[in-house]
C-alpha cells in the first residue's frame, strides 16, 4: 500500500513537534501563561511543574496524551498522524484516502465501495483501519509468532511494527522483509521504508486486534457526517 508521507506544520501545544524551554523555578509561570495565551487549547488545562533551574519541559506526539501509553489507540493515533496528520479528508497524489491514507483496492476487499462515504464518515475510517489490521494480523500471524523480538537490521522486531509495515507495504512485502532477514528492501513511492514503520511504531500493544481473515469494516451507522 503505497502512499505519500506528509508533511505539516507545528500543530498547537498538544502537536507532535518537541519544546525545549530551559528556564528558573521563578519563570515557570510566565512560560504558562505565554503558551495559554499563545497556543489556546480548548477546554485544556496547561498544567506542568518545574522542580529545578536545569530541567527541561518536552511536548511531543507520545507525552501529548499520556494516558494512552503504548495502548491499541495511541498505535493507530500514531499511525494515523503519521499517515496524514490525522486529517480524515485528505487526499493524497496517489489518490490514497482518508487518515490512515487507503487506496481503493484495499478499501474494496474491507467492504467499502463508496469512497465519497468513506471520506466523509470518520467512524467508518476507523473501522477500516480495524478490520485491514485485524486482517493483516491473520495474514501475518506465523511471522509474528516466529520474528517477535528478534532484531533485523539494528531494529527489534515487535507484533505493532509488523502491523504498521504493513499498513505501509503490504503484508506481503513485510513477509518478504522478515523471511529474508531483511535483505529484501521496500519503499513506498516517496522514500518511506519498511524498516522505518518496524521502528517507529515498535513496541505498541496490539493484542486488541482479533486476526480475521474475512475482516470487514462495519459501524451502525453508515450515513456521511
Amino acid at each position: 500500500m503505497k502512499k505519500k508521507i506528509a508533511k505539516f506544520s507545528v500543530l498547537p501545544v498538544l502537536g507532535a513537534s518537541i519544546f525545549f524551554y530551559s528556564f528558573s523555578t521563578k519563570k515557570a509561570i510566565e512560560v504558562k501563561e505565554y503558551l495559554a495565551t499563545e497556543f489556546s487549547v480548548a477546554n485544556q488545562e496547561l498544567n506542568f511543574t518545574v522542580p529545578g533551574v536545569q530541567d527541561v519541559v518536552v511536548f511531543d506526539e507520545v507525552r501529548n496524551y499520556p494516558e494512552l501509553g503504548k495502548s491499541y489507540i495511541a498505535f493507530k493515533e500514531a499511525l494515523g498522524f503519521k499517515e496524514s496528520g490525522g486529517d480524515y479528508k485528505i487526499i493524497n497524489d496517489f489518490g490514497y484516502m482518508g487518515k490512515y491514507q487507503f487506496g481503493r483496492g484495499t478499501l474494496k476487499m474491507i467492504g467499502i465501495k463508496d469512497t465519497n462515504l468513506f471520506l466523509n464518515n470518520p467512524d467508518l475510517q476507523e473501522a477500516a483501519f480495524y478490520a485491514n489490521t485485524s486482517r493483516n494480523k491473520w495474514i501475518l500471524r506465523r511471522d509474528i509468532a516466529r520474528f517477535q523480538d528478534k532484531v533485523i537490521n539494528g531494529v527489534k522486531i515487535t507484533e505493532s511494527g509488523i502491523l504498521a509495515a504493513a499498513h505501509l507495504a503490504g503484508a506481503g512485502n513485510v513477509k518478504k522483509y522478515l523471511r529474508s532477514g531483511g535483505a529484501f528492501s521496500f519503499n513506498d513511492g516517496f522514500g518511506t521504508s519498511i524498516k522505518h514503520y518496524f521502528r517507529k511504531f515498535a513496541g505498541y500493544d496490539t493484542s486488541f486486534v482479533v486476526p480475521d481473515r474475512k475482516a470487514k469494516a462495519k459501524i451502525k451507522n453508515p450515513s456521511a457526517v
